[in-house]
């Protein structure tokens, strides 16, 4: 077909079909050019699906306040698209059955699976979110975790890969403490392997850069072009399901932290080098363009930023670029989110309850450009790909939230125009009677068939221009 034929098919579609995803598989299947995708959450796995435009859903996993509605764990789905009538609505409520200390999330590769998992019970919870993105069910529950993984307790982070959903740890069954592992299961829920963090016991093939190598976990994140998956270290059950004000009283307690971020090999699943990351760093993001080969996370009890990057030698190395307020108050630098472009951070500091952006242009010296109070406490933050529109959740663990008139619960929206955060709306989780709102995954009806034109249309229009 010739550009005149190709521009017209083009002109044709948007008026008769009007809507991107039809472009986007009209010139894919008619015109044999490549669309352009963007990713939604800069969070997510880069082998995910792909969200065009704007974001019709967020997911929200909730934990369950005894006394407080149905005070059960919940999937919350909010409407978030401007255009629609239900706009900054609670349009769904999923409960799972009890408290399982629901935390974090993750989708599968192909989107169409959300899993969530519960660190007191060690139950994770796959939804399906594709069949009606608006209205998510409950597919299946993998109750076996511990017993299939060998040992492992505190299913984390689920983070996609081809055909795969790798689960962080945070504990283990024989202690409670803070060694443990990543579980690896196919996109079904059948287990695979398990993949223990290295110890100064059994470093397995790695090699120890410097005092640490304590076999915590926490978050993952795989940069794929450098073959490399890089994971962040926490604290054990015995930690997270204990009062964060008597925790921090309890010397003993306070040494049962992580210090470690290790690189692993993303095709063997093998651990190479083990960094020194010293004050438990939490969540880590990735870069996103070609060219930048660096990691970003932060230090929850020293309030730092750490850089992990790859040496003009092929080595990578981990060093702290900046501090996240005044560390001696102890601000808690919770989650993160790195712009698509790599530009800037956006940093959570639970305790004050602010939000921080750094300006990432050296990122060898982070600047905090923008801080804003977002309520009493705060704790997740998810950013859309064009860095437009910005949401807060505002619980970290059931223990560890304020209490009394200072344990705010929220799901909130904001935009962002580059100097300021305007907010759009705020949904009160305790006036619902929702509980405790952790974290956040997007929805679009684009990622699956229910918007995109019937293939008989697509044909009929490219008949006419033949």
């Amino acid at each position: 077909m010739n550009n005149k034929k190709s521009n017209k098919l083009l002109s044709l579609v948007k008026r008769k079909v009007g809507i991107a995803v039809a472009v986007s598989t009209l010139l894919c299947s008619v015109t044999g050019l490549v669309s352009t995708t963007h990713a939604d959450e800069t969070c997510m796995s880069p082998y995910m699906a792909k969200i065009v435009g704007q974001e019709d859903f967020v997911y929200i996993w909730t934990l369950g306040v005894e006394g407080l509605g149905d005070g059960q764990d919940k999937l919350v789905t909010v409407d978030v698209n401007p255009n629609s009538p239900k706009y900054g609505k609670v349009i769904e409520t999923l409960s799972v059955g009890g408290r399982n200390e629901a935390h974090h999330s993750g989708l599968t590769d192909d989107r169409k699976y959300l899993w969530a998992g519960g660190l007191d019970t060690n139950k994770i919870f796959v939804f399906d979110v594709h069949t009606d993105p608006a209205k998510p069910t409950l597919n299946k529950v993998i109750t076996d975790f511990v017993s299939a993984s060998g040992g492992v307790v505190g299913p984390h982070t689920t983070y996609a890969l081809p055909g795969r959903m790798m689960v962080t740890g945070l504990s283990n069954n024989a202690d409670h403490g803070g060694r443990t592992a990543m579980v690896e299961y196919t996109n079904e829920g059948k287990f695979v392997a398990t993949h223990w963090m290295p110890t100064d016991e059994n470093l397995n093939g790695a090699k120890k850069s410097g005092k640490y190598a304590d076999g915590y976990g926490y978050d993952l994140r795989a940069l794929p072009r450098r073959n490399v998956m890089v994971t962040s270290s926490f604290t054990g059950w015995s930690n997270y399901m204990m009062d964060l004000g008597k925790m921090v009283k309890d010397p003993e307690a306070m040494k049962r932290f992580g210090n470690t971020v290790v690189i692993w090999d993303l095709h063997t699943r093998k651990p190479k080098k083990i960094l020194d990351v010293p004050g438990a760093p939490l969540e880590v993001r990735c870069a996103w363009q070609p060219n930048h080969n660096w990691c970003l996370t932060t230090t929850a009890l020293t309030s730092k930023i750490w850089l992990i990057y790859e040496d003009d030698k092929g080595e990578w190395q981990a060093k702290d670029v900046a501090d996240i307020g005044d560390a001696s108050k102890i601000p808690l630098p919770v989650d993160i989110s790195l712009t698509s472009d790599d530009s800037g951070l956006w940093v959570n500091t639970f305790m004050d309850g602010k939000t921080r952006y750094f300006d990432l242009s050296d990122i060898n010296a982070p600047k905090q450009t923008y801080e804003k109070q977002i309520d009493k406490q705060v704790n997740m933050a998810s950013s859309s790909w064009d860095g437009k529109r910005v949401y807060y959740t505002s619980s970290l663990l059931a223990n560890w939230d304020k209490k009394g008139d200072d344990n705010s619960q929220y799901f909130k929206s904001y935009v962002w125009n580059g100097k300021e955060l305007d907010e759009k709306f705020s949904i009160d989780f305790n006036a619902l009677k929702l509980g405790r709102a952790h974290q956040m995954r997007f929805g679009a009806y684009s990622l699956y068939s229910k918007k995109k034109p019937e293939m008989s249309e697509v044909k009929k229009v490219a008949s006419i221009v033949e």
